[in-house]
């Protein structure tokens, strides 16, 4: 779940010394999704790219194992934790096997990550690379498609080495962000993160 605490205590950038943020690429506005187009638009996350006190590093982790436009994938067997420690794999929708690609990708990530010192990943929620909070459990384009909590492949590697990771879903998390990287926002003590919404709630039964 968000580690709000962390949040919390993030230091207070400047436009001199910016918060350095990782974000997924689309969530940016980048056409980097599986068919061409940004997955969509987040204003959750476009919100960021507003403010002189951050410096974004974009990254698309699929893009870069797979090229855009390239076939959806997901993870069968398992979590992203899974894949990294072989126990689930990565397959496409008509079952090609992209397990070593992802797993090559989520390296890429936290290379970048580490390189760039990054504070805070903001990544693409259900997403099989970049997904937080709930992922897919198996084909999502079967006719009972299932969801489970976890990570993708990419969040896992993040936050197996250290780094603290939140979806464009988490909104409560993201008013913490807000307020810290603009001395003027007023927290919205009324929004939920992804796992506090009744949704989420009803279907994992917690």
């Amino acid at each position: 779940m968000t580690d709000r605490a962390y949040l919390k205590q993030l230091r207070t950038p400047t436009r001199e010394n910016p918060l350095r943020i990782l974000m997924s690429a689309c969530l940016s506005g980048i056409y980097c999704g599986y068919d061409g187009t940004a997955n969509g638009e987040y204003p959750s996350a476009l919100k960021i790219l507003t403010y002189d006190t951050v410096r974004v590093v974009r990254f698309c982790p699929e893009d870069f194992a797979f090229g855009t436009p390239r076939a959806m994938c997901d993870i069968h067997g398992g979590t992203g934790f899974d894949v990294l420690d072989g126990k689930a794999r990565v397959l496409t929708e008509k079952g090609d096997d992209w397990t070593t690609g992802m797993i090559a990708a989520s390296e890429k990530m936290l290379a970048l990550a580490t390189q760039e010192a990054i504070e805070l990943a903001v990544l693409m929620d259900i997403s099989a690379a970049c997904g937080s909070q709930v992922i897919y459990d198996g084909n999502r384009f079967s006719e009972n498609k299932v969801y489970q909590i976890g990570a993708g492949v990419c969040a896992a590697q993040l936050l197996r080495n250290g780094f603290q990771v939140i979806s464009q879903r988490d909104y409560a998390a993201l008013e913490i962000l807000y307020a810290k990287i603009n001395g003027n926002h007023r927290i919205d003590t009324t929004k939920k993160d992804h796992h506090e919404i009744d949704w989420y709630k009803e279907y994992f039964k917690v």
